[in-house]
């Protein structure tokens, strides 16, 4: 059974920095285009950034550019989202995901993701 696992949340001042990974089991990273989404209670999903595995290209919405990094170990079968300089509205559950392809062409959009792990907390003081 495909399954994801967050680690890496953690409670961090502002201005501070935090790695999420996401480990893969039961397929190989290599053939998924994987992404990251938070979400805070009361409000929708957010597509925070996606990596596809065609040619490694990278998406990140507005609000994260210049801030987090997204990155890929095919050999480990993990994730990694590096996140720095962080903001109190970064707080949030943060959720990877996968889609069954090379390519995703909506990577915002949580349902073109055919698989998604538990979340971790992530939460940054002022």
């Amino acid at each position: 059974q495909v399954k994801l696992v967050e680690s890496g949340g953690d409670l961090v001042h502002a201005g501070g920095s935090l790695r999420l990974a996401c480990e893969v089991s039961e397929f190989s990273l290599a053939y998924y285009a994987i992404g990251w989404f938070r979400q805070v209670p009361g409000k929708q999903r957010e597509g925070v950034s996606c990596i596809s595995n065609s040619d490694g290209m990278t998406h990140y919405v507005e609000s994260v550019k210049g801030r987090f990094t997204i990155s890929r170990d095919n050999a480990k079968d993990t994730v990694y989202l590096q996140m720095n300089s962080l903001k109190p509205d970064d707080t949030a559950v943060y959720y990877c995901v996968a889609a069954a392809r090379y390519y995703v062409t909506d990577w915002s959009q949580w349902s073109a993701y055919d698989y998604w792990g538990q979340g971790t907390q992530v939460t940054v003081s002022s």
